[in-house]
């Protein structure tokens, strides 16, 4: 029998899926959310030097998250790639601001307002961007430093289910490691993907899908606006 709701499978780790997840219900959305995370988080240390820096670099929350399980200071000024980013940082007792946008975006913000240097961009060990070699080249002095891994997990027996039914699945992908990770995978079911950037929709290049949708921005309040509309046309069969 059909599934009466359209599944969303989720990829990224579980606690931020379920955030997610109820984002959306809080949005009106109706689904039978699946989450299966392709890679999880590992805190890698030593807790890098950060006694000479005047600020701090964070293009995800899942930096901000492992500098402060390692112990990092809070004190110093905090730039962030994107408004989730920067509200982690908040969240975790620092004064954070956002580039809104991509990396290329707070390279070229940075290398603006010219920040007091030198700044120490933290990141895990599939980083993009060459945040801290641009910003150097700009006349920014910045270093960086891996704090956190992200080794990749298989998906899961329901997720493999949900993308070899019939039901519509609908599949938010926020990276390209993670696009890259999902292409790889068999797909028989209606697959409506909602892309975060055009970086993402290359790397999903040979998924087999039916729609593939990409954010406005590439934050997640815009990433929420689009899976909500794939979701809608999910559950009426326009697609």
């Amino acid at each position: 029998m059909p599934d009466p709701l359209p599944v969303l499978l989720l990829t990224r780790p579980r606690d931020t899926s379920e955030r997610f997840a109820r984002v959306l219900e809080a949005r009106g959305q109706r689904f039978r959310a699946v989450i299966s995370p392709l890679f999880s988080i590992a805190v890698q240390g030593p807790l890098p030097d950060a006694s000479a820096m005047r600020g701090l670099i964070f293009t995800s929350a899942n930096g901000v998250e492992s500098w402060r399980a390692l112990g990092g200071r809070t004190d110093l000024p905090v730039w962030c790639v994107g408004d989730a980013t920067a509200a982690a940082a908040r969240a975790a007792g620092m004064t954070a601001q956002s580039a809104g946008g991509t990396a290329d975006d707070l390279v070229a913000w940075l290398s603006r307002s010219r920040p007091p240097a030198p700044l120490l961009h933290l990141h895990g060990s599939n980083a993009r961007g060459a945040v801290a070699d641009r910003l150097t080249e700009a006349g920014l002095p910045c270093t960086s430093a891996v704090i956190y891994d992200q080794p990749a997990q298989p998906l899961t027996a329901e997720a493999h289910a949900a993308l070899a039914g019939i039901a519509p699945v609908v599949a938010p992908v926020f990276s390209p490691r993670t696009g890259k990770l999902l292409a790889d995978q068999p797909v028989k079911a209606p697959l409506l993907v909602a892309a975060m950037s055009e970086a993402v929709v290359k790397a999903l290049a040979s998924l087999h899908k039916r729609e593939l949708k990409v954010a406005l921005r590439p934050e997640s309040e815009a990433m929420t606006d689009v899976v909500c509309d794939l979701l809608d046309r999910a559950a009426t069969g326009k697609y």
